[in-house]
């Protein structure tokens, strides 16, 4: 309760609160930018698992290249070294 001379005289009066609306805004406003900030980390989610997704196919790749070589390599060998060494 505040005291205001200038409108009650001497008497108390309860201190009022923000109306309604206002706080109904600042809630709406809270609920907003918590829904911003849920889809900004479900992007970040997406993008880490495509991410995730992109590295394993790299991976695989380099696997294959590497098998490729070295299938190509024994390709070469088996041409250059006469075939009575090959077992």
């Amino acid at each position: 309760m505040t005291r205001c001379p200038e409108e009650c005289g001497k008497q108390w009066r309860p201190v009022q609160g923000k109306s309604g609306w206002e706080k109904q805004k600042k809630e709406e406003a809270k609920e907003e930018a918590e829904k911003k900030r849920e889809e900004k980390e479900k992007k970040k989610k997406v993008k880490k698992e495509k991410m995730m997704e992109v590295r394993k196919i790299a991976e695989e790749w380099e696997v294959w290249d590497e098998e490729e070589e070295a299938a190509k390599s024994e390709a070469k060998a088996k041409k250059l070294v006469p075939e009575k060494f090959h077992k």
